[in-house]
């Protein structure tokens, strides 16, 4: 062992305990998801689906059918799949014209609109609530699934990203394509998008991942049971089920993994994202 592996030694196993000490409760959660009821609840706490009188294995998908047909959460479920699925390109789109608008298309008060939308940054969340809800009963989206969709279509820290990517990429490359006779929309899609990938990718998945969890807005704007999305589903089995660890730990489980799969999948492009969106520095 050279000297400057011994040097990084304690941060790597800083690094480890961090790791096993956020790792472990996820581990923990998905193995009583598989128990059976009797045995979660033993003296000695066990790891492992194993029976609780005789030792052996003994896994169940029986919490897992229960959650996702009886107790309503498989309805919730697919609301969250349809209306993030809607919501993110949604948002996506809208974000991206006005990036493009504040980067590159020069118009009157135009870096005073972005200083003050970045202004609004500022605003507690807590605070818009009551307003965004004003909204929603005057379009007539209250207790809709519409409801969350729409206050949500635009972000302004996504569209300071994407303005800032956007920034980067050479003029050069837009005078080209307007002398061969492109127009602004042109250039957009043929010019600026295929180039800005990785802000792309940052931005879809942080939306999709914050929009997947989001409790605080659907809790406000839904009322009707079987539109409930995912986290109000599973706050209201947390509290009806508050003593049957293995069914709340079977719909957490269902609630985590999608969110799980996407990071693990696009976790390269989250890096790259960042760092070409100039939050490198």
């Amino acid at each position: 062992m050279n000297q400057k592996t011994v040097r990084r030694l304690p941060i790597y196993i800083a690094l480890i305990l961090l790791a096993l000490v956020s790792v472990v409760p996820f581990v923990w959660m998905l193995a009583t998801s598989f128990k059976n009821g009797p045995d979660v609840y033993t003296q000695v706490p066990q790891l492992l689906p194993l029976d609780k009188k005789t030792g052996e294995w003994n896994p169940t998908l029986g919490n897992y059918e229960y959650v996702f047909t009886i107790s309503g959460l498989g309805t919730a479920f697919w609301n969250s799949v349809w209306i993030t699925c809607v919501l993110v390109p949604l948002k996506l789109l809208i974000d991206a014209l006005a990036a493009y608008a504040f980067a590159r298309i020069p118009f009157p008060g135009r870096d005073k609109i972005f200083v003050l939308m970045l202004a609004g940054m500022m605003v507690p969340t807590i605070t818009l609530l009551v307003p965004r809800l004003h909204v929603t009963q005057v379009l007539g989206v209250y207790d809709s699934p519409w409801g969350i969709i729409l206050p949500n279509v635009a972000s302004v820290l996504d569209i300071f990203l994407m303005r800032q990517f956007f920034r980067t990429l050479p003029v050069e490359l837009e005078e080209a394509a307007r002398i061969d006779g492109a127009g602004r929309m042109a250039i957009f899609w043929r010019v600026i998008l295929p180039l800005s990938k990785p802000v792309l990718a940052v931005v879809t998945i942080t939306s999709f991942i914050f929009h997947w969890n989001d409790l605080v807005w659907p809790l406000i704007v839904l009322n009707s049971p079987d539109l409930y999305t995912l986290p109000l589903a599973l706050q209201q089995l947390a509290s009806t089920e508050s003593g049957r660890a293995y069914y709340i730990m079977a719909g957490a489980a269902l609630a985590v993994i999608p969110v799980m799969v996407v990071l693990l999948i696009f976790q390269r492009r989250i890096m790259q994202g960042i760092a070409f969106s100039g939050l490198k520095s």
